[in-house]
């Protein structure tokens, strides 16, 4: 039986900003969270379809603005050092959140949560 990969989850201060973007926007699933080398975080709501129910947020934990390096390159996706979707309540079923995953971080997670 195989080992299933513990799901990633916002971290503490990120929480917050997860759930105030799930609050201002009605259509959303999920947040996509990725976060950047330098502590940077970039956000967004995505919707049933895989497609964006909000702006993109960047913040950086207890930080007035984000970094010098996220404002020269917007957070550049060769930074990536991790991305996820936090689900709402009630999440899509499994073939939807995969389907969702793909279109909005191009990757499948086969351990789905």
């Amino acid at each position: 039986m195989q080992a299933k990969k513990q799901e990633i989850t916002p971290e503490q201060g990120e929480r917050a900003m997860v759930e105030g973007i799930m609050e201002g926007s009605p259509d959303a699933v999920g947040v996509a969270v990725i976060r950047l080398d330098c502590g940077c975080r970039k956000m967004a709501a995505v919707n049933i379809d895989g497609d964006p129910a909000s702006e993109i947020i960047m913040f950086r934990n207890q930080a007035a603005s984000i970094c010098e390096q996220c404002k020269e390159d917007n957070g550049d996706f060769m930074r990536v050092v991790q991305q996820f979707i936090s689900w709402g309540t009630p999440p899509p079923d499994e073939k939807k959140k995969k389907m969702i995953m793909a279109k909005v971080l191009g990757t499948i997670d086969e351990t789905v949560n």
